[in-house]
């Protein structure tokens, strides 16, 4: 873009620049962190805020807020990803819980289960000891 010594041509420049410390989270007159707006741009090129007019300075207003818009979207997308995020850890959590829950209830399963199994072998034991005392086993042949 040529030099033009004019002053809306050195205004534009002076934007372009504040427009740039601004993107660049480098500001020389605002406070660091401060955000990309039209009223931010010109404070930060020393003018009042409402200076950067759209009707004066249109190719300038429209890559600010191309810029915004560009901003909004990766705020969004980057949103979307920590509710993504959030959703799958709330997913593996409630998987764990409910794997934990499934593993108590085997484990009870188990525990009830060897108990039975206790009072039937015991149960077993003495109908033996009865039916020998009933009927005595057989004795083998040969044995002394």
């Amino acid at each position: 873009m040529p030099s033009d010594p004019s002053e809306p041509q050195s205004a534009e420049s002076r934007f372009r620049q504040a427009f740039e410390r601004l993107k660049n989270g480098r500001p020389k007159v605002l406070p660091k962190g401060t955000p990309v707006s039209q009223n931010n741009v010109a404070q930060e090129a020393g003018r009042d805020s409402t200076a950067l007019k759209k009707r004066r300075f249109p190719k300038l207003v429209e890559e600010i807020q191309d810029y915004l818009r560009e901003q909004e979207k990766g705020e969004a997308s980057a949103t979307a990803n920590k509710v993504d995020q959030k959703r799958a850890k709330r997913a593996a959590e409630e998987r764990l819980e409910d794997a934990i829950r499934q593993r108590d209830q085997a484990q009870s399963i188990l525990a009830s289960a060897n108990v039975r199994i206790v009072e039937l072998t015991e149960e077993v034991r003495s109908l033996q000891r009865r039916l020998d005392e009933i009927q005595p086993p057989p004795t083998r042949l040969g044995r002394r």
